[in-house]
C-alpha cells in the first residue's frame, strides 16, 4: 500500500497529484483494510486532511445485533468527506428549549450554545450501522510518522459520537504534528445489553477494534503505529482505564490519558445481576419476556424489535438515578472485572505510562443539568459529589500507577472562562468536560457568543502541547516539558489553569484529596511501600 510519509509541501503535492487545498475538495486517497479512503481538506486548517465516517466493523444489525464487532474489510471506494452514523444513545439535552433559566438557575448564552453543540447531538443521524472511525492528518510537514491520539468519547455510556464539533480533531492535527483519530462505539443497551444470553460489554469491544484499525492501517495516513496513545473524558477516560487492565496480554497502545473517568469511581462497573435486572426490565417492558422467561427466545424477540422501539423502552430517572439509565460496563471477569484493587496490587495493569486527572468543579455541569429538572442538593453534597465521584478514584487509581512502578502524571484542571461558562447563578466554574475544549481547540466551534481571553489562548497551547508531548514519547515527553512525574507525599499534582495562569502549578495532592479513603488491599500495599 503507498505511503503518505512526505516531509517536503511540494513533494507531497506532486505525489499526490489529486490534492486541493480549498474546504470540501478532494485530498490524498489512502488504501486501508476498509477500502479506498477519500477524504478532504479540513474548513479552517493549513492543510489538515480529514477523512471521515470510514467503517472499521461490520454494521452490527440483524444476527449481529448485541454480539461482538466483527472486521470489515473492503476494496471499493469509501467517501470520506461526512461523518459516520451515530450509534443510538439517549443524550441528555435533546433541544433548545430546555435550556431556560429560572430565579435559581441563570444559564449564559454561551451555556445555550456550548451545551447544545457537546451534549444534544441534535444534528447527527442515528442508525445501528454506525461503527465509523475518522482521522485527521498532516503529512506534509513536521515528523515523518507522527505520534498517534485516538479519542474516546464520554456520555455516561448512554449517549455520545465522533459528530460533535467540541470533539473535532483538526485543530489538534494542525497545530501539534499529531495524527488524531476517533471511533463511534456502540452505548447504552445496544453497546452494553447485560443480557446474560450473550456477551456484554460490546461498546468496549468496539473500541478496541478501532484500535486495532489504527495499529493495523494508520502508517499510511502518516501515523506511526509504535505511538498510538487513547485519551478519552468522562466515559471515555474510565473507557481508557478499563483499557488498561483489560489488554495487559497485548496492549496495542503506548500510553494513557484518562481525563476525569476511571474504573475506580464507586458503583461502577455494574454487577452481571445488576445488569441482568436492567436488562429483564426492559425485555418485560417491551414484551419480551422477564428473568424467568427462556433467555434465548428473549434474546430472539429483542432482535426481531426495530432499534426505535428498543430504545424508546428505556425509562430514564432523574438526577444522579439519570446518569446511567442502567446499562453500562458490567463485571465480565473478561474485559471487565469485579476486584481492580486486588489487581492493581498483584499488577495486573498494564504498565505504561498514564496522565490521568480531573476539573476542579466537575460538578457545575450537573447542577445546570439536574437544575433543569428540578433537582437540586445542598452545596456540601455536590463537594461530597466532587470528591467521592471525581477527585478521590482519580487519586486512588493515580496510586496504583505509582504503586506499579509507571511513568504518572495526575493533574487537577482549574480554567474558568468567560466564553465556555455555562451559569453564572450557580457560577459552572471548571465543570466537567470543560478541559476537551483546551485540547481539541474548539471553544470556537461550539459557541458564537463571546472570544477567547488571552490567558485561555495561552492555557489552551499549553494543554495542547502537553497532550502532544505524552503523545509524542509517553515515558519522557512530560519530562521533557518541564512537568514532575506524580509523588503522593511531594508536590507534584499539576494545577493548570490555576489562576487563569500557563504552566503546571505543581502542589500538594493533599491539598484536595483529604477525606479519601482508599481501598484495600491497595492502601495496605502502598503504605507498606512508603508511598502514603
Amino acid at each position: 500500500m503507498a505511503r503518505i510519509h512526505f516531509l517536503g509541501l511540494l513533494s507531497f503535492l506532486f505525489a499526490l497529484g489529486n490534492t486541493a487545498c480549498a474546504s470540501g475538495e478532494t485530498v490524498a486517497s489512502i488504501n486501508t483494510s476498509s477500502g479506498l479512503v477519500e477524504g478532504q481538506i479540513a474548513s479552517g486548517t493549513a492543510g489538515v486532511s480529514e477523512y471521515l465516517g470510514i467503517p472499521y466493523a461490520k454494521p452490527p444489525v440483524g444476527n449481529l445485533r448485541w454480539a461482538p464487532p466483527q472486521r470489515f474489510s473492503g476494496s471499493s471506494v469509501i467517501n470520506a468527506t461526512s461523518f459516520g452514523n451515530t450509534c443510538p444513545a439517549s443524550p441528555s439535552i435533546t433541544s433548545a428549549s430546555q435550556l431556560q433559566s429560572t430565579p435559581d438557575l441563570q444559564i449564559t448564552p454561551q451555556g445555550v450554545e456550548v451545551m447544545m453543540s457537546l451534549l444534544s447531538q441534535q444534528n447527527v443521524t442515528y442508525s445501528e450501522d454506525c461503527l465509523t472511525l475518522n482521522v485527521w492528518t498532516k503529512p506534509q510537514s513536521g515528523e515523518e510518522k507522527k505520534a498517534v491520539l485516538f479519542w474516546i468519547y464520554g456520555g455516561s455510556f448512554t449517549s455520545g459520537t465522533t459528530d460533535n464539533k467540541g470533539y473535532n480533531g483538526k485543530h489538534l492535527a494542525d497545530l501539534e504534528d499529531v495524527v488524531v483519530v476517533s471511533a463511534n462505539y456502540r452505548v447504552g443497551v445496544f453497546g452494553f445489553p447485560g443480557n446474560p444470553d450473550s456477551r456484554t460489554n460490546l461498546g468496549l469491544l468496539d473500541q478496541r477494534l478501532a484500535v486495532e484499525w489504527v495499529r493495523d492501517n494508520i502508517a499510511e495516513f502518516g501515523g506511526d503505529p509504535e505511538r498510538i496513545t487513547i485519551f478519552g473524558q468522562s466515559a471515555g477516560g474510565s473507557s481508557v482505564d478499563y483499557f488498561s487492565y483489560a489488554w495487559t496480554a497485548d496492549p496495542i497502545v503506548a500510553g494513557f490519558i484518562a481525563e476525569s473517568g476511571t474504573v475506580f469511581t464507586p458503583g461502577t462497573p455494574a454487577t452481571a445481576d445488576a445488569a441482568a435486572q436492567s436488562w429483564y426490565n426492559l425485555t418485560a417492558t417491551l414484551g419480551c419476556g422477564d428473568a424467568s422467561s427462556d433467555a434465548s427466545a428473549v434474546s430472539s424477540c429483542m432482535k426481531a424489535l426495530d432499534w426505535q422501539t428498543v430504545q424508546n423502552g428505556i425509562v430514564h430517572g432523574s438526577g444522579l438515578s439519570s446518569v446511567s439509565g442502567g446499562f453500562g460496563p458490567s463485571v465480565d471477569e473478561i474485559v471487565v472485572f469485579s476486584d481492580y484493587p486486588t489487581r492493581a496490587t498483584e499488577g495486573n495493569v498494564t504498565k505504561r505510562p498514564l496522565l490521568i486527572g480531573s476539573n476542579d468543579y466537575e460538578v457545575g455541569l450537573f447542577k445546570v443539568l439536574f437544575g433543569l429538572e428540578g433537582v437540586t442538593y445542598p452545596e456540601a453534597e455536590w463537594q461530597f459529589l466532587q470528591l467521592s465521584i471525581y477527585t478521590c478514584p482519580i487519586g486512588e487509581r493515580a496510586l496504583a500507577s505509582v504503586y506499579n512502578g509507571v511513568p504518572t502524571w495526575r493533574y487537577r484542571y482549574f480554567g474558568n472562562f468567560p466564553d465556555l461558562h455555562l451559569s453564572t447563578l450557580p457560577d459552572s466554574g471548571a465543570w466537567h468536560g470543560h478541559e476537551t475544549t483546551a485540547i481539541f481547540g474548539t471553544d470556537l466551534d461550539i459557541q458564537s457568543v463571546l472570544g477567547r481571553t488571552e490567558a485561555q489562548e495561552q492555557i489552551s497551547a499549553y494543554m495542547r502541547g502537553m497532550w502532544a508531548a505524552f503523545a509524542k514519547d509517553p515515558v519522557n515527553g512530560l519530562t521533557n516539558y518541564g512537568l514532575p512525574t506524580y509523588t503522593p507525599l511531594q508536590s507534584t499534582l499539576l494545577r493548570l489553569g490555576y489562576n487563569n495562569a500557563t504552566g503546571p502549578n505543581a502542589a500538594s495532592p493533599a491539598q484536595y484529596d483529604i477525606g479519601c479513603v482508599i481501598a484495600e488491599p491497595l492502601a495496605d500495599a502502598v503504605v507498606a511501600i512508603g508511598l502514603l
